[in-house]
C-alpha cells in the first residue's frame, strides 16, 4: 500500500515537472522566436550589404567593415544598451500588473535616446579624421567617411526600433513588425492596458530612466565596442587590407548568428523581470535554467556546423582567394566564438532583467579591457600571431566574463531580488501618484 502511494506521488511530480517544463518553454519561445526573427532579418540587411560591397573591391570592403563594425556598432551599442533599461522598467512593472507605467517609460525613453543620438552625430560627420588618428590607411579612412554620412538616418531609426521592441517584448507580444507598424500598433489601441496616450508626465522624473539607461548603455556598449577594438587593432597589422576583409567576414557571420543568442537574451530578460515583478523567485530561477540550456544546445550545434564549414562562406562576400584563405584559418576561432555566444548573452539578459546593469558594466571593464585586450595585443603583436592572436585574447576575455557572470547568477539570493524588484515598483508607483496629483492640482 505504501509502495503504491509512493509510486503515485512520484508519478504526479513527474507530470507536474513535464507541465512546468512545457509551460516555461512556451513562454520562452513566445519571446525568443520573434526576437530572433526581428534581429536576424534586420541584421541580414547589413550582411547582404557587406556581400555586395565585398564584390566591388577589397578597399570598399575594408571601408564598409570599419564603418559597420566599428562606427555603427559603437552607436548601435549605445542606443541598444540605453533602450535595454526599458526592459527592466517595463518588465518588472508588467509583472507587478502596473500596466499604465509602461507607456510613460516608453515616452521617456524616446526623449532620452533621441538626445543621445543627436550627441553621436559628430562621430559620423568626422569619421575620416577619426580613423586617420587611429592609424587606419588613408584610402580606407576616406571611403569610410563617405559611407558613414549615409548611416546618420539609420542611427535615428534605432530610437523607434529598439524602444518599441523593448516595450512590446515586456508584454510577451510578437514584435517583428517594422518601426511604423510598431508605433501604430502601440499608439492606436494595440496595447490598451499599457498605453494610455501621450502625457506631459513623460517629461517628469526622467532621472530614473536616464540613470538606468546609462547603466544599461555602459554594460552593452562595453560588449559591442570589444569587437570594434578587434577590427581597429587588425588595421595596424601587416597586410591590413586582407586581415580586415577576412575578419569583417567572420564577424558578420558571427554577428548574424549572434542575433539568435540575442533572442535568448530577450527571453531571459523578460522572463526574469516578469517573475521578479510578480514575486516568484522560484519561477525566475527555473526560467534561467531552461533558457540557458536551450541556448547552449543550439549554440553547440552551430559550433559543429561552422567548425566543419570552414572558409567556404567567404566567397559570398569576396572574390579574393587570399581573403578566403584567411577566413579558413580563422574559422576555428569563429566556431568557438559562436559557442561562447550561446551562454554569455543569456547571462547578460538575466542581469538586465534583475537590474544589475551597473555591476555587469564593471565586470565587462575588468574582463574585456583589463584582461581580453591586453592578452590579445601581446599575442598579436609581441608573439606575432597577427589577427589570430588578437582574436584569441578577445575570446579569453569573453570566457572570463562568462565565468564571472555565471558565478554571480549562481550565488544570487533570488528571494532578495524579488523584494528589491517589488520595492522598486512601489517607488515608481509613489512617484507616478505624486506627479498625477500635482498635475491635477
Amino acid at each position: 500500500m505504501a509502495a503504491d502511494i509512493s509510486e503515485k506521488l512520484l508519478s504526479d511530480k513527474e507530470v507536474k515537472l513535464k507541465d512546468k517544463l512545457w509551460d516555461e518553454t512556451k513562454k520562452m519561445w513566445v519571446i525568443a522566436a520573434p526576437a530572433m526573427f526581428t534581429k536576424f532579418s534586420t541584421f541580414g540587411v547589413t550582411v547582404i550589404s557587406h556581400s555586395f560591397v565585398g564584390h566591388i573591391g577589397s578597399n570598399e570592403l575594408a571601408a564598409y567593415a570599419l564603418v559597420s563594425t566599428v562606427l555603427l556598432r559603437f552607436g548601435n551599442g549605445i542606443l541598444m544598451g540605453m533602450a535595454s533599461g526599458l526592459e527592466t522598467l517595463c518588465g518588472q512593472s508588467y509583472g507587478a500588473k502596473q500596466y499604465h507605467m509602461l507607456g510613460l517609460y516608453l515616452q521617456r525613453s524616446w526623449i532620452v535616446l533621441t538626445v543621445a543620438t543627436t550627441l553621436l552625430l559628430p562621430l559620423y560627420i568626422f569619421t575620416t579624421p577619426i580613423l586617420r588618428a587611429l592609424g587606419q590607411k588613408e584610402e580606407i579612412a576616406k571611403e569610410a567617411g563617405l559611407i558613414s554620412l549615409w548611416l546618420i538616418p539609420v542611427t535615428y531609426s534605432f530610437v523607434a526600433s529598439y524602444t518599441c521592441q523593448m516595450f512590446l517584448q515586456a508584454q510577451i507580444l510578437a514584435y517583428w513588425l517594422p518601426n511604423i507598424g510598431q508605433l501604430m500598433f502601440v499608439i492606436c489601441g494595440g496595447c490598451k492596458e499599457t498605453w494610455k496616450g501621450f502625457s506631459s508626465l513623460a517629461f517628469k522624473d526622467l532621472w530614473p530612466v536616464v540613470k538606468l539607461s546609462f547603466s544599461s548603455g555602459a554594460m552593452l556598449c562595453l560588449e559591442f565596442w570589444y569587437n570594434s577594438i578587434l577590427v581597429l587593432l587588425t588595421g595596424n597589422l601587416k597586410n591590413a587590407m586582407v586581415q580586415i576583409d577576412a575578419l569583417s567576414i567572420c564577424l558578420n557571420i558571427n554577428g548574424w548568428e549572434m542575433m539568435i543568442s540575442l533572442g535568448f537574451l530577450a527571453a531571459a530578460c523578460v522572463r526574469v523581470s516578469n517573475e521578479l515583478g510578480r514575486g516568484s523567485a522560484k519561477a525566475a530561477r527555473f526560467s534561467i535554467l531552461i533558457t540557458a540550456t536551450t541556448s547552449f544546445v543550439i549554440g553547440f550545434l552551430l559550433f559543429l556546423f561552422f567548425l566543419f564549414l570552414r572558409g567556404h562562406l567567404a566567397y559570398l562576400f569576396t572574390d579574393s582567394q587570399d581573403v578566403a584563405k584567411e577566413v579558413q584559418q580563422l574559422s576555428p576561432l569563429l566556431a568557438f566564438s559562436i559557442l561562447m555566444n550561446s551562454v554569455q548573452p543569456v547571462l547578460s539578459g538575466v542581469a538586465v532583467g534583475a537590474g544589475w546593469q551597473s555591476i555587469v558594466a564593471y565586470v565587462n571593464i575588468g574582463c574585456y579591457y583589463l584582461v581580453g585586450i591586453p592578452v590579445g595585443v601581446v599575442l598579436g603583436y609581441v608573439f606575432k600571431l597577427q589577427v589570430k592572436g588578437v582574436w584569441v585574447g578577445m575570446i579569453f576575455g569573453t570566457l572570463v566574463q562568462t565565468i564571472v557572470l555565471l558565478i554571480i547568477t549562481l550565488k544570487t539570493d533570488w528571494d532578495k531580488q524579488v523584494l528589491l524588484a517589488q520595492q522598486r515598483v512601489k517607488r515608481w508607483l509613489v512617484e507616478a501618484k505624486t506627479n498625477a496629483d500635482s498635475q491635477i492640482a
